[in-house]
């Protein structure tokens, strides 16, 4: 009988795992409503040309309009976050010199929709915006950062480990490991084990990739720049507890954890408190009177090959190609 009971469960398992993930994890969209000139922001609005031939919206903020190309931060939300969200960094890093990148990510904001969203695919736009903005006349392609929001978060730590070119990475609220998050949800719904297990193996299917390969607490160890985790104290979506697994699994000191108190998951306006932090850290990484070469105008490196436990100002808009 108990192995009739757990046949019916495995059958119900692969009947059900594709509807399950669609609607569990089908990524709210959330459209703009403002811009960066809301926050006396200076931006160049954009589309992005993704390898797969989607196109990604993009705000661009130049550092200064009369400057030399500039140190840039390419900023990446969260899940079912957009470029908006995001805005409270660029004001600080805009304030000390940077240029800055906003996006959205396939399936997000104004970007165009491709199937299921995913860390990997985060992690491919996120690959497709540093080397589109390493291509504009505002933006130095030899000093460029990433940031990025919880999933964002851990978009940015898997493209730390594949681009040894990155000046420096800051991860704000990453999961240790997919499998554990996503496991946490399905249970929460009174999910049977013997089907989340099956979900779990079909998304790693669907996705194209293992969860042991592109979680956070192993991506780390191959980080090839320095990085900082950011991490609120009081995150109950992600406990801290998530950014010491990560942070004990870093492979050197360039790796460095900044617990933020009395915040939690979506604390974004905690920025005000703490950029200082997050600029003195980039400031560091980045030397901003860094003299350039004529072989620093190439575009930024393409993608190199790669387990722990579970400009304008705001009236001059406009929307330009994939080529700056």
């Amino acid at each position: 009988m108990n192995l009739l009971i757990l046949c019916t469960f495995l059958a119900a398992g692969i009947a059900l795992a594709p509807v399950l993930i669609q609607r569990a994890y089908r990524a709210p969209r959330i459209p703009e409503q403002g811009t960066p000139a809301d926050r006396d922001l200076p931006y160049r609005e954009a589309r992005i040309e993704t390898r797969q031939g989607k196109q990604l919206f993009a705000w661009l903020i130049p550092a200064d309009q009369n400057a030399e190309p500039a140190p840039t931060v390419i900023i990446l939300h969260g899940w079912g976050g957009n470029a908006e969200q995001m805005l409270p960094f660029a004001v600080p890093l805009h304030r000390a010199g940077f240029a800055v990148l906003l996006f959205d990510a396939r399936n997000h904001g104004r970007s165009d929709p491709d199937g299921l969203s995913s860390l990997p695919r985060f992690a491919e736009d996120l690959e497709d915006a540093l080397d589109w903005v390493a291509r504009c006349p505002e933006v130095d392609p030899q000093r460029l950062a990433v940031l990025g929001h919880s999933v964002g978060a851990g978009a940015v730590l898997l493209t730390a480990s594949r681009r040894p070119r990155l000046a420096a990475a800051i991860s704000i609220a990453a999961f240790a490991h997919p499998e554990q998050l996503m496991e946490r949800h399905l249970r929460s719904k009174h999910i049977p084990r013997p089907i989340v297990w099956l979900v779990l193996r079909f998304i790693e299917y669907r996705i194209q990739a293992r969860f042991d390969d592109i979680a956070p607490c192993q991506t780390i160890r191959r980080a090839q720049c320095p990085v900082l985790l950011v991490h609120g104290e009081d995150d109950a979506r992600v406990p801290f507890e998530e950014a010491n697994q990560i942070h004990a699994n870093r492979q050197d000191d360039r790796v460095e954890l900044l617990p933020i108190p009395d915040a939690g998951h979506e604390s974004i306006d905690a920025i005000d408190l703490h950029a200082d932090a997050l600029v003195t850290f980039l400031s560091r990484h980045i030397v901003t009177d860094q003299p350039r070469s004529s072989a620093d105008t190439s575009p930024f490196d393409a993608p190199e090959s790669a387990s722990c436990s579970p400009a304008t100002s705001p009236a001059d808009s406009e929307i330009v190609s994939s080529t700056c």
